[in-house]
């Protein structure tokens, strides 16, 4: 991944990391809150639901009482009582409760003996308009308790009262409405013993509500997900049905909270779609403050690794402080690897100078001969326009290029007379003992070619390697033009040095087979000229 890429990542991450986490938590609160005001919603219905069915409750006792207090249905009762066979007996009861149940309109009517076993009853049968007061079947319960009941299928809450005979009591009579939990102003379920018999949750089976509520097994309030929906449920408040059976209701809070969420989803949808663009333009603009003061930097490093010179960072980075801090450092680290590369450049220089007179100190018919000609080299260079890296090569070359002699005897070099052939080829070795002397040593690398190649005529008969032409390094070829000047105007141990005209007239003589034409025309330009010379036959032979 570019670098680029990267800070852009790294700035537009976050922003997008701590949006998504802002909306799920906001999310979450409302979710939270919502499912609050639910719970508090639906004790307050229930608190509602309580107090109704306490007022209800308490006119049916009421009403329970007044019948209980019926002379005909108690003559029945003890009829019935002293009787149980008798039919006449049973129907006149029957007749007295289910003219009871029709003026009171409720589901049910039982009278139970002192032992609260049912002993005749009337039941409400059939649903809308096809309703009828009709007698229980004759197998009735073993029991009658206060309560939800399951009498012919239905749920039925049962209430009672005693019913006495003065101080004696005859028995009980119990009223019966059917249960139904649409009744309910908000989803409800019933359950038994677990189990959920009824339920008015829309889109709910039994069985699936009764998966759904196994969670709340224990738990007044519990959270649950029922149908892929998230509900709140809390149990009837102050309402006991005994007997197994438990009322809870229930709320979706997705469906309550709904509306809240679509309106944060579309707060968010603008507000995160403004709050990314920013970010995106921002984490843009800001990759590429951070990114190009640093491109421009790895780039100069570059340059500096392809040029081996470690300039100065002139270019803008910006207005960030650590920037301009680390280009300042940069500066000042290349200011003092400046300093240090011309402290050991003049080391250098000076070393090789020291090269050069400890060269020139062994004869002292050579004297200067090496400094000479550097200084005709380089301005006969530049009188040929070559670039100032060449002129700075050949300027220690030429310094450099007789080193070899180090390794020629002393005899040979200061020799009176003619060398005799076995001499001359000692010396032609001068050239070959220079390169291995200089070659062990990396910064001498860039003068090899002018010790080793000085020698080498431009028609191909010079030493060692025999090159012609401009095969020969530039260098070597001027270097060549210099060092046959010199050693014919200067004085040697078997012959003393030419005139300067004489000199010159020989290197014109020799340019095209032992000397570069142009290095000639060059040098003879810049070369110390008399007031008058004349031309004479020129000999091609250097010693």
């Amino acid at each position: 991944m570019r670098f680029r890429t990267r800070v852009f990542v790294l700035y537009f991450a976050p922003v997008a990391l701590l949006l998504a986490v802002s909306f799920w938590a906001i999310q979450s609160l409302v979710q939270a809150t919502v499912r609050d005001g639910l719970r508090t919603t639906l004790r307050e219905n229930q608190l509602s639901m309580a107090r109704l069915r306490s007022r209800s409750d308490l006119e049916n006792s009421r009403f329970l009482k007044v019948a209980g207090e019926n002379a005909a249905l108690k003559a029945g009762m003890q009829l019935l009582l002293s009787a149980p066979a008798n039919v006449a007996a049973r129907a006149t009861v029957e007749d007295q409760l289910g003219e009871l149940c029709e003026r009171m309109g409720f589901d049910l009517l039982m009278v139970a003996n002192p032992n609260g076993v049912p002993i005749a009853g009337v039941i409400r049968a059939g649903a809308g308009q096809n309703t009828g007061i009709v007698p229980m079947p004759q197998q009735l319960p073993q029991s009658i308790r206060p309560g939800l009941e399951v009498f012919s299928g239905k749920i039925y809450q049962l209430a009672t009262v005693p019913v006495d005979q003065g101080e004696e009591n005859i028995g009980s009579l119990s009223v019966g409405e059917v249960f139904d939990v649409s009744q309910f102003n908000t989803p409800t379920v019933l359950l038994h013993n677990g189990e959920v018999v009824e339920s008015s949750v829309p889109g709910v089976s039994a069985s699936g509500a009764t998966r759904a509520l196994k969670v709340c097994a224990g738990k007044d309030e519990c959270d649950l997900h029922l149908a892929g929906a998230n509900y709140v449920s809390l149990p009837m408040q102050n309402v006991a049905f005994g007997n197994g059976y438990e009322l809870r209701s229930l709320q979706n809070v997705d469906s309550a909270s709904a509306p809240v969420q679509h309106i944060l989803h579309r707060l968010f949808l603008f507000a995160g779609t403004c709050t990314l663009l920013f970010a995106l333009i921002l984490s843009f603009f800001a990759s590429r403050t951070v990114v190009h003061p640093i491109t421009l930097l790895i780039s100069h490093l570059r340059r500096s690794e392809s040029t081996g010179l470690l300039a100065e960072f002139n270019e803008q980075t910006g207005g960030i402080p650590e920037f301009r801090d680390l280009s300042a450092s940069f500066n000042r680290a290349a200011l003092a690897i400046r300093d240090a590369r011309e402290s050991l450049h003049r080391a250098y220089v000076e070393f090789v100078g020291s090269l050069a007179n400890a060269l020139d100190a062994r004869d002292p018919y050579t004297a200067g001969h090496s400094r000479r000609v550097s200084a005709l080299s380089c301005a006969t260079a530049a009188e040929m326009g070559l670039p100032e890296e060449d002129i700075e090569q050949l300027r220690v070359g030429a310094l450099l290029h007789d080193i070899g002699k180090i390794g020629v005897a002393d005899t040979i070099l200061s020799k009176v007379g003619r060398l005799t052939p076995e001499e001359m080829a000692s010396i032609k070795l001068h050239p070959e003992i220079g390169r291995r002397i200089l070659e062990g040593v990396n910064g001498f690398s860039p003068y090899l070619p002018a010790v080793e190649l000085h020698h080498e005529n431009w028609d191909g008969s010079g030493y060692p390697r025999g090159q012609q032409g401009e095969e020969i390094p530039i260098v070597a070829r001027i270097i060549h033009v210099v060092d046959a000047y010199d050693a014919m105007t200067t004085d040697r141990p078997y012959r003393s040095g030419m005139s300067h005209h004489r000199a010159l007239s020989i290197l014109q003589e020799c340019a095209g087979t032992q000397f570069d034409p142009e290095v000639v025309a060059a040098f003879i330009k810049v070369a110390p000229r008399p007031e008058s010379w004349e031309p004479e036959t020129a000999l091609c032979e250097m010693a």
